[in-house]
C-alpha cells in the first residue's frame, strides 16, 4: 500500500509539473531570451569530468539519494555528522583526510570515515581540480565498508573502481577482500584471488595475512589437500604461518591420519628461522603424541615431545614458576614405540624429558626403567641396555621379595634383554659375559645376579647347555648368590633338552638350600615332565605345587590334558577335570587342535 502511495504521488507530481495555465490577460506571456553572439566563444571543459567519482555539480550540496555510491547516513547526529564531514572534505588534501580517518580509527567511527571520503573524492582541491587519493587512503575506504557489512561482490567492485583513477590495487587491498570472502567461508572465489594475486605485479603478492586467509578458511571448510597445498606453497616462499593456522593444521592432520604429511610440515617449518619457534598447545601436543604411538611414528611422536618439552622450559623461565610434567605413561609408550621402530633419537628424548619432568623428586617407575631396557635391547645396545638394568636395581632393588621377583624376572619383564644377548648366539653371549666380568672388578664395581640369569637363560633358549652351566656355577665366581631366577633358568636349559632326571635334581637342590621355588619353578618342571611324555608326573607336581599354595594356570592344565589324550591316559585326564572344577577353570573345547592332529598326512590322494 505505501509503495503503491509513492507511486501515486510521483504520478501527481510529473502531471503537476506538465500542465499549463490559460492566461486571462490581453498581452501575451513572453519570457526574456538571451541575445546570441555570431562570434561566441565556448565554454572551458568541466573541470568535474577529470574524476569518475562527479555524477553531479560540484556546486550541489544536498546529495544525491538515488545515486547508487550514496551510503547510508549514520544513525545519531546523523544531520550533524554530515554537514561536518561534507565542509571538512571541502578544505583538505589527501595526507590530512589520511590523519583524519586514522584519528577516527581508534574510535571505530567507520560510517563517518566512508561519508567523509565519499564527500572528498567528490570535491575538488585547491586548484579546482579533482581530488585523487592514493591506495592506502582507499584501502582505508575498503576498510570502513568490510566493517560495515559489505560482502565480497561489493568489496570487489570498489577494487575494480580504482582502475578509474589509474591506482594498482596492492596486497592489502586484495587482504580486506578475503576477509570479506572469509566471513562468508567463499572458498573457490578466494582460491581464485589468490591465484590473481600470484599472477600480477609484486605490488600485489600475497603475503603472510592472505595466506593465513585462505588456509584457515580452507580448514574451517574441512578442505584439507588444498589447505596443505597452500601451506606448501607458503613454507616455500619463506612466508610466515600463524600459530593458529599452524595448530589447526596439526589438529586436521591427527584427525584425517595425515601423519606423514604432518611430519614432513613440522620438517620444512623447523628449516625457517621465522617458523621454528611454532609451538602448539600443551594439550595438542598431548593429542599428537598419542596419534603418533599409536601409529608407532616415531618422528611425530619425537616432534610432539620437543615441543612439550619447550613447554617445559617456558613455565620454568616464567614468574611464578609453572611447573609442567609429562604422563609417565605416555613416555612408557614412547619407549615402547622407540623400541619397536628402532629409533635412538626417540629414545633418548624420551627418558631427557621424563628426568626433567620428575625433577629429581622420585626415581621413575618400574615400567618406565623396562621400556628403557626394552628400547636398548632391540636397538642391540646392550652395554646401555645393562646400564640401565644397573639403574633399575640400585633404584629398585631393596623392594619386597614377591615384587622384585617380578620385575627382575628373565622369563618375564627382562625377557627382551635374554633376547637381545642370544641374538648372534654364543658370540653374543660371550661377549655379555666377558664385559660383566670386567665390571665385577671395576670401581665401583658392578655385580648383578640379574644379568647373569639373562646370560643363563640367552645360553638355553640357544641349546647351549654347558655355557647355561658354567655361567650358573660362575656366579658364585662373582661373588653373588643363585637366586630363584637362576635355578629356573638352569631347570629350563635341562627341560629343553628332555634332561627330566637333571631338572628334577635341580628342583631338589634349590628346596635343600632353602630357596623357595614359585610359581614358574612348578611350571618349568611340569613342563619338562610332559615333553618326555610323562603326565602322570605332571599331575603329581602339580599336586605338589597346589600344596605349596599356588595355583595351576589354565594354559598348564589345557597342555596336561592334551598330553593325556594324545597318551590315552584317561586317569590323569579326571585328574586333570577334577583340578579344573576346583579352581573354577572354563578349560573349553579343543576340536579345532584335535582335528589338525587327526589329520591323515598319507599320499594316497595325491594325483
Amino acid at each position: 500500500m505505501s509503495s503503491q502511495l509513492a507511486i501515486l504521488a510521483r504520478t501527481r507530481t510529473l502531471l503537476r509539473n506538465h500542465t499549463k495555465s490559460i492566461s486571462t490577460f490581453p498581452f501575451l506571456f513572453q519570457e526574456p531570451q538571451l541575445a546570441e553572439s555570431p562570434h561566441s566563444a565556448p565554454l572551458p571543459p568541466n573541470p568535474a569530468s577529470g574524476s569518475p567519482a562527479f555524477r553531479e555539480n560540484f556546486r550541489n550540496t544536498i546529495p544525491n539519494p538515488s545515486s547508487p555510491t550514496q551510503s547510508l547516513v549514520p544513525l545519531g547526529h546523523a544531520g550533524q555528522t554530515l554537514r561536518r564531514a561534507q565542509s571538512l572534505s571541502q578544505t583538505i588534501d589527501a595526507p590530512t583526510l589520511m590523519n583524519q580517518i586514522t584519528d577516527l580509527i581508534p574510535q571505530k567511527r567507520w560510517a563517518d570515515i566512508k561519508q567523509m571520503f565519499e564527500f572528498w573524492i567528490e570535491s575538488l582541491d585547491r586548484n579546482g581540480k579533482p581530488n585523487v587519493p592514493n591506495v592506502d587512503l582507499y584501502n582505508h575506504y575498503l576498510r570502513a565498508n568490510l566493517m560495515l557489512g559489505a560482502n565480497a561482490v561489493d568489496m570487489l567492485t570498489l577494487i575494480e573502481a580504482l582502475d578509474n583513477f589509474g591506482i594498482p590495487p596492492n596486497t592489502a587491498s586484495y587482504n580486506l577482500v578475503l576477509k570479506a570472502m572469509f566471513q562468508a567461508r567463499e572458498t573457490q572465489a578466494a582460491k581464485a584471488l589468490l591465484e590473481r594475486m600470484l599472477q600480477t605485479g609484486k605490488e600485489s603478492l600475497p603475503d603472510d595475512e592472505s595466506y593465513d586467509l585462505v588456509i584457515g578458511m580452507l580448514f574451517s571448510t574441512d578442505q584439507i589437500d588444498d589447505a596443505l597445498k597452500y601451506i606448501d606453497m607458503a613454507l616455500k616462499s619463506s612466508y610466515t604461518l600463524s600459530l593458529g593456522i599452524f595448530s589447526e593444521c596439526l589438529r586436521s592432520c591427527v584427525y584425517k591420519g595425515k601423519l606423514d604429511t604432518l611430519v614432513s610440515i613440522i620438517e620444512k617449518c623447523k628449516t625457517t628461522a621465522q617458523n621454528k619457534a611454532l609451538c602448539p598447545a600443551w594439550n595438542l601436543c598431548n593429542t599428537i603424541a598419542e596419534a603418533a604411538i599409536q601409529a608407532d611414528n616415531s618422528k611425530l611422536a619425537f616432534y610432539a615431545l620437543e615441543f612439550m618439552a619447550k613447554w617445559i622450559a617456558r613455565g620454568e623461565t616464567t614468574r611464578p614458576p609453572v611447573f609442567l610434567s609429562v604422563d609417565e605413561g605416555l613416555v612408557v609408550s614412547a619407549l615402547s614405540t622407540a623400541g619397536r621402530t628402532y629409533n635412538s633419537t626417540l629414545l633418548d628424548a624420551s627418558w631427557a624429558i621424563l628426568k626433567r619432568s620428575l625433577r629429581e623428586k622420585r626415581a621413575p617407575k618400574p615400567e618406565s626403567y623396562l621400556g628403557k631396557i626394552y628400547a636398548h635391547a632391540s636397538l642391540g645396545n646392550l652395554q646401555k641396555a645393562f646400564s640401565t638394568l644397573h639403574e633399575f636395581e640400585s633404584a629398585y632393588g631393596n623392594s619386597v621379595k614377591e615384587v622384585e621377583e617380578d620385575m627382575f624376572s628373565p622369563f618375564t619383564s627382562l625377557y627382551p634383554l635374554v633376547v637381545a644377548c642370544s641374538k648372534k648366539g654364543f658370540e653374543t653371549l660371550d661377549s655379555v659375559y666377558f664385559q660383566l666380568e670386567q665390571l665385577s672388578h671395576a670401581n665401583p664395581p658392578y655385580k648383578s645376579v640379574a644379568a647373569l640369569n639373562c646370560i643363563i637363560l640367552g645360553c638355553a633358549n640357544t641349546w647351549d647347555l654347558d655355557r647355561a652351566y658354567q655361567t650358573f656355577e660362575a656366579t658364585s665366581s662373582f661373588g653373588l648368590t643363585p637366586n630363584i631366577h637362576s635355578y629356573n633358568a638352569l631347570m629350563y636349559a635341562f627341560g629343553k633338552l628332555k634332561k627330566t632326571f637333571e631338572a628334577s635334581r635341580v628342583f631338589e637342590h634349590l628346596v635343600s638350600v632353602g630357596v623357595q621355588p614359585n610359581a614358574m619353578s612348578y611350571s618349568l618342571l611340569v613342563d619338562t615332565h610332559l615333553i618326555n611324555r610323562q603326565p602322570k608326573a605332571a599331575i603329581s607336581v602339580i599336586d605338589d605345587m597346589v600344596s605349596a599354595g599356588f595355583q595351576p594356570s589354565k594354559e598348564m592344565l589345557k597342555k596336561v590334558r592334551r598330553r593325556c589324550i594324545r597318551e590315552m591316559d584317561y586317569e590323569s585326564d579326571d585328574k586333570v577335570e577334577s583340578l579344573a572344577k576346583k579352581f573354577q577353570i572354563r578349560m573349553g573345547t579343543e576340536n579345532r587342535r584335535n582335528m589338525l592332529f587327526n589329520l591323515d598326512y598319507s599320499t594316497e590322494y595325491v594325483l
